[in-house]
């Protein structure tokens, strides 16, 4: 499952450098047009390892995809989370812990959001995905 999180974050790695850097940087962030693209790339590679990774599941016989489906790629927010803590580590010069503790609630919330939303995004085009591959099959 953890796996399967990793190509969603992929595909939103290096932006997340320029939104990060504006964020906790005081850096100007301007390339507007380039996230929306991002983020239709983010979405497309979300449902498409969701669909694979269902296909690979009901290939063997296991139906319950439901959960798996939203789970696999909502672990890209696990993968954001430990980007932050990088982020943390190597960028940011944060002195005390009240600023540390309040970087890591917001990037928690952060995280959680962006796997929420990338789940959401698995189990809906595998929900579309399996209605579609049920719906050719032929009874007789």
């Amino acid at each position: 499952v953890l796996i399967a999180g990793l190509l969603p974050f992929g595909s939103v790695c290096i932006e997340l450098f320029f939104i990060m850097s504006a964020l906790w940087l005081h850096q100007l962030y301007y390339i507007m047009g380039f996230l929306m693209a991002v983020l239709m790339i983010l979405v497309a590679t979300c449902a498409q390892v969701s669909m694979v990774m269902c296909y690979l599941q009901l290939c063997v016989e296991d139906h319950r995809w439901w959960w798996k489906s939203f789970l696999n790629c909502a672990s890209a927010g696990f993968y954001l989370f430990l980007y932050s803590l990088w982020f943390l580590t190597s960028k940011l010069d944060l002195v005390g812990i009240l600023p540390v503790m309040v970087y890591l609630t917001y990037m928690s919330m952060i995280s959680i959001a962006f796997g929420l939303m990338c789940g959401t995004v698995g189990y809906l085009s595998c929900f579309w995905f399996t209605r579609k591959i049920y719906a050719a099959v032929k009874v007789d």
